[in-house]
């Protein structure tokens, strides 16, 4: 069956806000979407998985989404729900898969109270993508941002490394000369989702 739903999460210190022109674009497409807000600083496990178990129901589903997000959809795959076997693509725009460098920099620096609880998410070292969900995991190379700063001759989006983007076991890895934000809303970048989340495998 084809996929004609679609989950959405936002990234750190962000909401659906963000991801409204995304998610109507997606919309016009034909998509039925959750466009989920939840606390990035304090994120409840269970409401959020909730959420999206209720939502999935027993449908092909795609999940697609920004930084934080993208580490909160694979927790959701984690916990192995029965609706979580329905997931078939998760899409991830400049998601820090193995564990977020400023992240880590902003904790060793005694700053860990501006991430508060999402650092259980942003701290994680994986190294592999084992779900049968594919990964399709978009990166930018527009470094505005801090990251220049923290990690001097990097290639990133400015907060992202694109080396963090990476995962062994993941169905495809796409670069856009976009930095972290502007992603979200980059034309090329919706037509990009689209044809994924469109395409037979």
């Amino acid at each position: 069956m084809a996929i004609r739903q679609v989950v959405v999460l936002h990234g750190l210190y962000m909401s659906g806000f963000v991801m409204r022109p995304l998610c109507a674009r997606l919309e016009k497409s034909g998509l039925k979407i959750l466009n989920l807000t939840y606390n990035t600083l304090s994120p409840d496990r269970a409401a959020i998985f909730d959420k999206i178990d209720r939502f999935i129901g027993g449908k092909p589903t795609a999940l697609v989404c920004h930084s934080m997000g993208g580490l909160v959809a694979r927790a959701y795959l984690e916990a192995n729900s029965l609706q979580s076997r329905h997931v078939e693509k998760v899409i991830t725009l400049g998601t820090p898969h193995k564990g977020s460098h400023i992240a880590k920099q902003m904790q060793q620096k005694g700053f860990e109270m501006l991430l508060k609880n999402s650092v259980e998410f942003l701290l994680s070292e994986n190294g592999n993508w084992p779900f049968n969900a594919k990964l399709y995991s978009i990166a930018g190379d527009l470094p505005i941002g801090l990251m220049p700063l923290i990690a001097k001759g990097s290639v990133s989006d400015g907060t992202v490394l694109i080396d963090e983007t990476k995962l062994n076991g993941m169905a495809e890895h796409k670069v856009f000369h976009l930095s972290h934000t502007s992603m979200i809303y980059s034309r090329q970048v919706m037509d990009y989702i689209i044809k994924l989340i469109n395409q037979s495998e």
